[in-house]
């Protein structure tokens, strides 16, 4: 190889960059080693990122994506350190999440041999990524960089896996970076509809006197917002959002009903099940949403619109499915639409939000929803929200209100807890000028808080709120409710001083334990210039209103405990549940 001539693993390096990509994530081992040799020889302008833990770069690519819309790459060795990302990628895939992950391999001549560090991450991959390629020449690197990215970000978007053998890495590239693509089986067509079935939407709508509109993740990709809220206002109808689609319909909006579905509003949920028409924005229309399937909106039209039409009749058959991008669907049915006669319909829907109005306990200790309800009030509603998986995950989905997409962050399809604190580190690294909070449980955080020397070595001001209840809250709550209190597995007794550990990374730690400290404490946190964490000794016992049970349809939402009063739980000390109200919705 001759000294001004690349090998494949600098050929990757500039490929990355020269595609767009302008942040990578990563750690790494044996195999990745001439990747990493090559990040140091390339003049580049993409910033590299240096995790304690493969799983911590995956969701770090992830939080910066769904903070920017922009994929980011992660960077990891073979074996162990590959599949320390298979968390991560699933976790991307189910929430359409686009990214390219690298991986060294073993190599070419010891593949399959069980070599030391190698694992078949090609195949353990391949339900959870949109693509996977195993590199075997380093001539076809600038070709297959190209492809993984768009790929990526086209259609419905999703991780594709890059596979690099060690020996690849080293081989000389003796083709330039322009590359032409060679995917003959992949046409992501945003258009797969016709005239006659967005005259047939438009019919339908027209006839509707109840309509309910469901925005999802799919409506927040394809930047329609501004299209949405046309719809809405044309019709003057309704709109529900899902956990990812939170934000792409104003929560302060006249019409807005917030989330629907096990944690929604009641009236979101009661709306949706007295509906005579029902359209789907780019919703999956998943099991959390819908209740028992073959009851949701059982006497209304349904109406799916979504880019992917593998969604089509996965729960809920529709009686009119348009495959195509969200955006340009809407902008094709706006033209045909004509103002909605729902005046009795909002004046009723105004009558479940008086009838269940969303709140919360603020006697008997601190609680999670005080909180974020003050965070809400601190920032206005505009800092962007990343939260874990668990109780508190609900409860700033219910408490904090955002106007605007790409605000707020969470896992959905996969649930995975650990994903707070590094999706907010990604998200701050994508949106570096802007507060970035992550809500996390004390079970989740202990899962990545490695990922604290991240933000302390970045002087990344993110700000961690840690809703400290000393159990694995939402496992505990399903066993009061319907395992007679067998708690098994989720008392995390042994936490550590969570304020000490933070000071112990450099970073301000918070103890923050009554009510009438929420707004000091939030503050000095908030006003901090760098990162800092916030220890929140919540109560022990609180669980999560309103509630659609498992197996039960929307109308069964209840706001309290089907079998207990408000009060103290007999026999547990510093337990209080949450501020119930009705019985059923």
């Amino acid at each position: 190889m001759s000294e001004n001539q690349m090998n494949g693993a600098e050929a990757l390096i500039q490929s990355l960059e020269k595609i767009g990509i302008e942040i990578m994530f990563g750690l790494p081992g044996g195999s990745a080693i001439p990747l990493f040799d090559a990040l140091y020889k390339v003049r580049r302008k993409m910033k590299f990122v240096l995790v304690r833990h493969e799983q911590g770069a995956a969701h770090e690519a992830d939080g910066y994506a769904r903070a920017t819309g922009k994929p980011a790459a992660v960077l990891v060795t073979s074996g162990p350190g590959a599949t320390n990302t298979v968390t991560g990628i699933m976790t991307a895939y189910m929430d359409s999440v686009p990214m390219v992950v690298v991986t060294g391999q073993s190599v070419r001549g010891m593949l399959g041999k069980d070599a030391f560090q190698e694992a078949d991450v090609f195949n353990l991959t391949m339900p959870i990524v949109k693509h996977s390629y195993l590199v075997r020449s380093a001539n076809d690197i600038p070709r297959i960089v190209k492809e993984a990215y768009h790929i990526a970000t086209t259609g419905r978007p999703g991780p594709v896996l890059i596979d690099v053998p060690k020996d690849v890495g080293t081989e000389a590239c003796t083709v330039g970076l322009e590359a032409e693509m060679n995917l003959p089986g992949y046409k992501p067509e945003p258009k797969g509809y016709g005239p006659e079935t967005i005259r047939q939407i438009a019919e339908a709508l027209a006839k509707s006197r109840r309509p309910v509109i469901i925005a999802g993740h799919g409506a927040v990709l394809s930047r329609a917002e501004n299209e949405l809220r046309q719809l809405a206002e044309t019709l003057d109808a309704p709109v529900a959002t899902t956990l990812l689609g939170k934000g792409v319909f104003p929560d302060s909006h006249r019409l807005s009903l917030q989330g629907l579905g096990m944690h929604g509003t009641a009236f979101a949920n009661r709306a949706v099940v007295e509906c005579d028409l029902m359209i789907s924005v780019g919703a999956r229309l998943d099991d959390r949403i819908l209740g028992v399937p073959g009851e949701f909106c059982k006497n209304a039209v349904k109406i799916h619109i979504d880019i992917d039409a593998a969604e089509f009749g996965k729960l809920v058959k529709p009686d009119i499915r348009c495959r195509g991008d969200a955006k340009a669907v809407l902008q094709d049915l706006l033209p045909l639409l004509k103002r909605g006669d729902t005046a009795d319909w909002l004046k009723r829907i105004e009558g479940f939000k008086k009838k269940w109005p969303m709140g919360y306990a603020k006697k008997g200790g601190l609680h999670p929803p005080q909180v974020i309800d003050a965070l809400n009030k601190l920032t206005g509603g505009k800092a962007i929200m990343a939260t874990d998986v668990g109780q508190h995950q609900m409860w700033a989905w219910q408490f904090y209100h955002c106007d605007k997409p790409w605000q707020f962050i969470s896992s959905g399809g996969a649930g995975t807890m650990g994903f707070g604190l590094p999706a907010a580190i990604g998200a701050q690294f994508g949106r570096p000028g802007e507060t970035v909070i992550a809500i996390v449980g004390d079970g989740g955080f202990q899962m990545t808080m490695n990922e604290l020397a991240t933000a302390a070595i970045h002087k990344l001001p993110v700000k961690i709120i840690l809703m400290n209840n000393h159990y694995l809250g939402m496992v505990r709550q399903w066993q009061d409710m319907f395992y007679d209190e067998r708690y098994s597995g989720v008392d995390l007794e042994g936490n550590p001083d969570f304020v000490d550990l933070a000071k112990a990374y450099g970073i301000l730690g918070l103890n923050l334990k009554r009510a009438a400290d929420i707004p000091k404490v939030l503050k000095k946190a908030l006003e901090h210039p760098g990162p800092a964490l916030v220890n929140v000794e919540v109560v022990h016992h609180e669980e999560v209103y309103p509630m659609v049970p498992p197996g039960k349809p929307l109308e069964e939402t209840v706001l309290c405990h089907p079998r207990r009063k408000p009060g103290r739980p007999a026999g547990r000390k510093n337990s209080r549940p949450a501020k119930a109200g009705a019985k059923n919705a």
